[in-house]
């Protein structure tokens, strides 16, 4: 397939996705009148032409139709279901104010509203899996080249070769270094000098895209190719190396006239904060309704078989590295209080009681936390919150411990499903950890937190670590 085809394709795919969210816009208020038999009269007729305009207004000013090739499906229905929720709203408000609520139907406009989120979700989903697949055969593709072979660059490399479902593919990756100077690898061929590199796009009219994977360091030899590639109309695109990357979700702020960019940020602002508070609520209310019987029955095991209370209660550090009291089952025999020694359980630990060493195998001593995502303090996704006299220890040895506490600590995590909890007794083990957790504040999705939790289900309960 050629290239001017393919962007032929590519400059079609905005105009498509318009019409087919007009369609779907103007069908589902027709369905929805004919399904409650209300005619479509010059109100409603009214209420398609306004919330049609509307629609393509949001759609342009959140640029709802730019390319979402390397974006999340999350991020790209997010913004979609926004528009929509936008236009509704603006509907809503131009009835009540102009006092017109009264001759339309709620049942059919609700309805319309539900369906139209509904559908625009869905057939976004279906078309995006369907250009994957196009783009896993080879067809709308777009080559890119790497300036820089460095570790990152090849690791960016090795992602785009990984992921042809993206559409990327590698025209070169160009340096300056003598051989024996570059990382070493057997996959990917230097195809020449960075100038070189240049000159391709410079010459070439079907590549694009530019990944600049040079060391930060290297600031004056970057802005000289960044310069360099101002004669051209290609897309230059800054791949951070490790330092900029664990700048934890850095965004752009002003103080009056001034910028400033803010470092080690939390994920979680805005719309963000939002949606995780009321996953941690609706999941922890449907959650509790199910397991209340399974945690009045383990209260009565503890009850009867050792003495002491039912709910151990620990200080932890939770977001912002603020202490909180959370609650867990008590496992052991003696209720062990907030000391400078905190001692891990063990293999074989006589402290653990029988009903106790089964909570803690299969995690169910954690269930009594679920107060503590109710009351805010934390998440049911998240990284899962150390004893404070951990935190101390650890953040003097490992570095970026306490960006973990950038967000809310969580009942499961990212760590947790890929085997990392239980006994830390070994300093590799916790960094372990801690390069999950990060990893997981790096990519956090509404989905993301979805996955962690199936995955909870299936291999997030019992461990060879959990003793």
């Amino acid at each position: 397939m050629s290239n001017g085809f393919l962007n032929t394709i590519q400059s079609s795919f905005s105009a498509l996705y318009r019409v087919v969210d007009l369609v779907i816009i103007s069908l589902l208020l027709l369905i929805s009148l004919h399904y409650y038999e209300v005619p479509f009269n010059i109100h409603y007729q009214l209420v398609l032409v306004i919330s049609l305009s509307c629609f393509l207004f949001f759609g342009q000013t959140l640029n709802l139709y730019r390319s979402w090739r390397t974006s999340t499906t999350f991020n790209m229905i997010s913004f979609a279901t926004l528009t929509w929720v936008l236009c509704c709203t603006v509907l809503v408000m131009l009835a009540y104010f102009s006092k017109t609520g009264a001759v339309y139907s709620r049942l059919a406009i609700g309805s319309w509203f539900l369906a139209t989120a509904i559908v625009m979700v869905v057939w976004r989903i279906i078309f995006r899996e369907l250009l994957f697949q196009f783009r896993r055969l080879g067809m709308n593709t777009k080559p890119v080249i790497i300036i820089g072979a460095t570790e990152t660059g090849l690791k960016l490399a090795e992602q785009i070769r990984l992921n042809p479902q993206q559409g990327l593919t590698i025209a070169g990756i160009y340096d300056d270094r003598a051989p024996e100077r570059l990382p070493h690898q057997e996959e990917f061929e230097i195809s020449g000098t960075i100038d070189e590199g240049i000159e391709v796009v410079k010459s070439s009219n079907s590549i694009n895209q530019v990944y600049v994977a040079m060391p930060m360091k290297a600031e004056a030899r970057i802005m000289q190719i960044l310069n360099q590639f101002r004669d051209t109309t290609a897309t230059v695109h800054i791949v951070p190396d490790f330092f900029i990357y664990n700048l934890l979700h850095a965004r752009w702020q002003h103080v009056g006239n001034m910028e400033t960019l803010s470092v080690y940020d939390s994920p979680f602002e805005g719309f963000s904060l939002t949606v995780k508070r009321i996953e941690d609520i609706v999941l922890s209310l449907i959650i509790m309704s199910i397991i209340i019987v399974p945690i009045c029955f383990i209260a009565l095991a503890i009850k009867l078989t050792s003495r002491g209370p039912v709910i151990f209660k620990q200080k932890r550090y939770g977001l912002d590295g603020k202490e909180i009291e959370i609650y867990k089952f008590r496992s052991m025999a003696l209720v062990q209080k907030d000391t400078n020694e905190v001692m891990q359980a063990t293999k074989f630990d006589a402290r653990v009681t029988k009903v106790g060493g089964f909570l803690r195998r299969t995690s169910l001593d954690e269930l009594p936390q679920f107060v503590n995502v109710l009351k805010g303090e934390m998440s049911i996704v998240g990284p899962r919150p150390h004893a404070v006299i951990h935190n101390e220890e650890y953040r003097k040895r490992i570095d970026g411990y306490m960006l973990r506490h950038k967000v809310k600590p969580g009942i499961t995590g990212w760590a947790q499903v890929n085997g990392w909890r239980g006994e830390t007794d070994t300093l590799e083990k916790m960094e372990k950890r801690i390069e999950f957790d990060l990893a997981y504040i790096h990519r956090w999705s509404l989905f993301f937190d979805l996955k962690i939790i199936v995955l909870t289900i299936f291999k997030g309960f019992v461990n060879k670590n959990a003793y």
